[in-house]
């Protein structure tokens, strides 16, 4: 009996080496943290093609006045799946499928902690998604009330609401659990050697948005089962009719809504943080400072939800809190942003894809940081509020901030997962496609807002038309251009073969295994002092 039990066990550890099964029930059984990094990668891209289809859609509406295409409700819809898809859908797993493949290389982990979770977590995703798409086949058409979910709005939406709450119900379970897999795995599984400040920025920033997504996600889910019981179970949490406030559903939702402003970019700037030093050949400078930032961002991110809300009417000192709170994130942020360019001042910089990628992020988030420090301002916000500066301002945060963030990982990692360089020419004229574009549509925006312009309406008149076909021309190029990221990836193990340190700066563990990343790696605690010590 013995005998036989040890047989097994040894034939199971040989499986293990040998690496992964053939077929369909690799990905579907998968517990290994690169192949689901891989399938959070290539769904959040598809999320990505498709909410930036309806962003086509809208765009294509609003090239001229007049209705030109679709009725305003689907123009509704489309506003409201857009959003929905591309901050659920396409942001959030890149950020996840980085921390999946990455997280464990760097810290020196075999694997992530909890890893049939891990499998789970992903395969919720797919589902919670083909609910909400399948809403558009749905009488009375997908969600249109905005991603926001603002009632007495969301509650006229027809068949589609039971099945809107139960995705969204099912992405935050996704969120959660992931959540919980890169803290377990960060607190338990570093390196020996590796102390808490000597981590990676970019896990340090996925250490904090974790915490985030646990302590935000249940609120959504709170909030969004209120509605539903309102619904259909008799409750009146947010119907004036019987005694709700409407409002009340506004202070929930943000408190949710704007921790996850920040779960969207805390990584982007660990990625930044990571690739910035690697082509400047220098350390990054002030690495404690960062740390300390992310943490002061994360915190204060609690305490300024109302700063969309300065119209509902709230007391003159609940306006001047939440304005002056929502300036003192300035402080954190420009820290980071001076941290960057220190780290970039006097170095041997060369301007691959990724550090071009991650200098727009720094440039354009930036101007994005001074749109939001515009609409901190209490009574400026009255006459910005719900206009196309608001629009223009999220989505400078959002796509040259997020967007660029993870495309500049994707190009700096990328040689690391294929090992294979892919072509430098076309990663640049993907770049210079996407920067020209990304301005191109943005940035009339704002003039529009600031000229009074409401966002989420399907037409408008004559004075704004200049501006909205710039935006339109910019948005479909930005589209096209995504294209050319596409023939990258499709193309990128037919480059020269990878070394196994890739780039010349480069420094962390991950650069110590061979490219491509094996399949198992860190069969036995690595010394990450060891890995720096080229870089230092």
């Amino acid at each position: 009996m013995t005998a036989t039990t040890v047989d097994t066990n040894a034939a199971d550890h040989d499986d293990h080496d040998h690496g992964p099964t053939k077929g369909i029930g690799r990905w579907l059984f998968s517990t290994n943290h690169k192949d689901i990094g891989t399938m959070y990668l290539i769904f959040s891209l598809l999320m990505f093609f498709i909410g930036g289809s309806m962003a086509m859609v809208i765009r294509s509406e609003l090239a001229v006045p007049g209705l030109q295409f679709v009725h305003p409700e689907f123009f509704n819809s489309m506003t409201t799946m857009h959003a929905l898809i591309m901050v659920f859908g396409a942001v959030m797993p890149a950020f996840v499928g980085l921390a999946n493949w990455m997280i464990p290389l760097m810290i020196g982990a075999p694997d992530m902690a909890l890893p049939r979770m891990n499998n789970w977590s992903f395969w919720i995703l797919p589902i919670a998604f083909g609910i909400l798409l399948s809403t558009l086949l749905m009488p009375g058409g997908a969600p249109a009330g905005g991603w926001t979910m603002y009632p007495p709005l969301v509650l006229q939406t027809g068949d589609a609401f039971p099945f809107l709450i139960f995705s969204v119900h099912l992405m935050g379970l996704s969120s959660i659990m992931g959540a919980i897999n890169v803290i377990v795995t960060i607190i338990n599984m570093r390196a020996p050697d590796m102390t808490l400040l000597k981590m990676p920025m970019f896990v340090w920033t996925w250490l904090i948005t974790a915490y985030l997504l646990i302590a935000v996600m249940p609120v959504l889910a709170g909030a969004v089962t209120m509605l539903l019981t309102d619904q259909f179970f008799g409750t009146s949490f947010f119907l004036a009719a019987g005694g709700g406030d409407p409002v009340m559903f506004q202070h929930i939702f943000w408190f949710f809504g704007h921790p996850e402003v920040y779960i969207m970019i805390l990584p982007a700037f660990g990625v930044v943080s990571e690739i910035i030093p690697t082509f400047a050949r220098k350390k990054l400078f002030g690495h404690d400072s960062m740390v300390y930032a992310a943490s002061c961002i994360a915190f204060l991110s609690f305490i300024v939800w109302a700063h969309h809300m300065f119209t509902v009417g709230m007391p003159l000192t609940g306006q001047l809190f939440f304005m002056f709170a929502t300036m003192l994130i300035a402080v954190p942020t420009g820290v980071k942003i001076f941290n960057w360019i220190a780290t970039m001042w006097r170095g041997s910089m060369t301007f691959e894809t990724p550090m071009l990628f991650s200098l727009a992020f720094v440039f354009l988030f930036t101007i994005g940081g001074f749109s939001g420090l515009m609409l901190a301002i209490q009574p400026a916000d009255v006459q910005y509020h719900d206009t196309y500066f608001v629009v223009a301002h999220f989505h400078y945060v959002l796509v040259p901030g997020s967007v660029f963030a993870i495309m500049a990982g994707a190009y700096y990692w990328l040689p690391k997962w294929t090992g294979h360089m892919y072509n430098e020419k076309i990663g640049k004229l993907h770049f210079w496609t996407s920067t020209i574009f990304v301005n191109l549509t943005f940035f009339p925006m704002h003039f529009l807002g600031l000229a009074g312009m409401p966002r989420r309406i399907p037409d408008y008149s004559t004075q704004f038309t200049d501006f909205n076909t710039i935006a339109s021309v910019g948005a479909i190029g930005f589209g096209l251009s995504q294209l050319i990221f596409v023939w990258v990836l499709l193309t990128a193990k037919k480059g020269e073969t990878a070394t196994d340190r890739v780039w010349e700066g480069s420094h962390g563990l991950e650069w110590t295994v061979p490219s491509p990343a094996p399949w198992h790696t860190f069969t036995t605690p690595p010394k990450a002092r060891i890995a720096n010590e080229s870089f230092e």
